[in-house]
């Protein structure tokens, strides 16, 4: 029988209210109000595990709303989020976010080094001493994003890609099951969104789970496996084999990407 809980966002499609116990991210009926417009409305989302994962809507559409709201960054005004069966707040240290660079302080006296090293913290303690090996591991991490060479360097004196890459390097440090990325390709360089790139695919084949907010739709079907795609409501979701099409990403966008855009992803996805 179908009940209220089952059933999504949009389109009054059913979905399974108690995701499977290995799903790495998993959220009901999430509803969070800037003022008093929904930003996001009764979402459902279901993340798989081992898998890229994309979120995708136009501009105001929720995307980063979703991602902030799921892990408590912002309040919300209804909802469950459960992290590999789990609820959120007894799985934390099972999840790395890398935030949108817009919303860091980079002005802040620290290093490249002592950055990456914060992601460490939740091993000994903000009070704790990192030992020799931990901090090994933090250089171990800015070596795989291509930063070794910077580990000194005041983290404003960094370009944007630079930036970035440092990090992903604290997350990659927190050595997590979950990795939630909010818009990591945005304003970097192609060789930086290249690496960044390479070190996600890295996770994945390594079983982590990786679900990040994006922008650029020519990408999708080369980054990731799975997409979720959001305006205010869930408008569809599921392998991008079937989910990224012409028809959804019309409803998604409502009709703002043009003909021709939706013609060459017609093509893409054929």
């Amino acid at each position: 029988m179908t009940t209220p809980a089952t059933i999504a966002a949009s389109g009054g499609q059913a979905i399974d209210a108690a995701p499977p116990p290995d799903c790495p991210l998993a959220v009901r009926g999430l509803t969070v109000s800037y003022g008093e417009k929904p930003a996001i409305f009764s979402v459902d989302a279901t993340f798989p595990a081992t898998a890229m994962s994309a979120i995708i809507g136009p501009n105001g559409a929720g995307k980063s709303t979703l991602l902030k709201a799921s892990l408590g960054v912002i309040p919300r005004l209804s909802g469950s989020v459960t992290v590999f069966g789990t609820p959120i707040d007894r799985a934390r240290d099972r999840i790395a976010y890398v935030p949108q660079r817009a919303s860091v302080d980079w002005d802040f006296p620290t290093t490249v080094l002592d950055v990456v090293q914060m992601g460490l913290y939740r091993k000994v303690g903000l009070l704790g001493r990192l030992s020799g090996r931990m901090r090994a591991r933090a250089q171990d991490c800015l070596d795989r994003v291509g930063m070794a060479d910077f580990a000194d360097r005041q983290i404003g004196q960094l370009s944007g890609g630079q930036q970035q890459r440092v990090f992903l390097a604290r997350a990659l440090a927190q050595d997590a099951d979950l990795y939630l990325l909010d818009e990591p390709f945005a304003g970097v360089d192609a060789a930086t969104e290249r690496a960044i790139i390479d070190v996600l695919k890295g996770l994945k084949a390594g079983g982590k789970a990786v679900v990040a907010v994006h922008h650029d739709l020519s990408t999708v079907r080369a980054y990731f496996d799975h997409v979720f795609l959001i305006n205010v409501r869930r408008m569809a979701e599921g392998p991008v084999s079937t989910a990224f099409t012409p028809e959804n990403l019309n409803a998604t966008y409502g009709g703002r990407l043009g003909a021709t855009h939706i013609a060459e992803f017609a093509q893409a996805v054929s």
